[in-house]
C-alpha cells in the first residue's frame, strides 16, 4: 500500500450541509449537543474570522458578541458529524484571510461591508 492509498483510506466523507465558507461571512452553525441521554440542536451565529486547513483538518472559527459585549469565538471542524448544518446569511467584502482585528473593535467599527454578487 503506497502513501497515496493510505491517505485516501482515512479521508472523512464530505458533509453536504456545509456550503463554501469564507472569512467575513455571517453564518448560523447548528450543532448537535448531547446532554445526558438526550440530544438537542444549538445554534451559534456569528462572523467567520478565519477558515483554514484542508482535508480532514479543515476548520473555521466563528466569532459572536454575547451579552455585555463579551466576544465568544468557537472553532468548528468542517467535517465534524456534530455539525447539523451551516447557513450563510451574508457575505462580506474583506481583504485579508484572518480577521483578528475584529477582536479589538465594537459597535459600528466592527461592521463589514456586504458583498453583492
Amino acid at each position: 500500500m503506497n502513501t497515496q492509498e493510505l491517505i485516501e483510506s482515512v479521508k472523512v466523507a464530505e458533509n453536504p450541509n456545509i456550503p463554501d465558507i469564507h472569512p467575513g461571512d455571517t453564518v448560523k452553525v447548528f450543532l448537535r449537543i448531547k446532554e445526558g441521554n438526550n440530544e438537542r440542536i444549538q445554534e451559534f451565529r456569528g462572523t467567520v474570522i478565519r477558515a483554514r486547513g484542508g482535508g480532514n483538518n479543515e476548520n473555521f472559527t466563528v466569532r459572536r458578541v454575547a451579552s455585555n459585549g463579551i466576544g465568544v469565538e468557537r472553532t468548528f471542524l468542517t467535517h465534524s458529524p456534530r455539525i447539523e448544518k451551516v447557513v450563510v446569511e451574508r457575505h462580506a467584502k474583506v481583504r485579508r484571510a484572518q480577521l483578528y482585528f475584529l477582536r479589538e473593535r465594537t459597535g459600528k467599527s466592527a461592521r463589514l461591508r456586504q458583498k453583492f454578487s
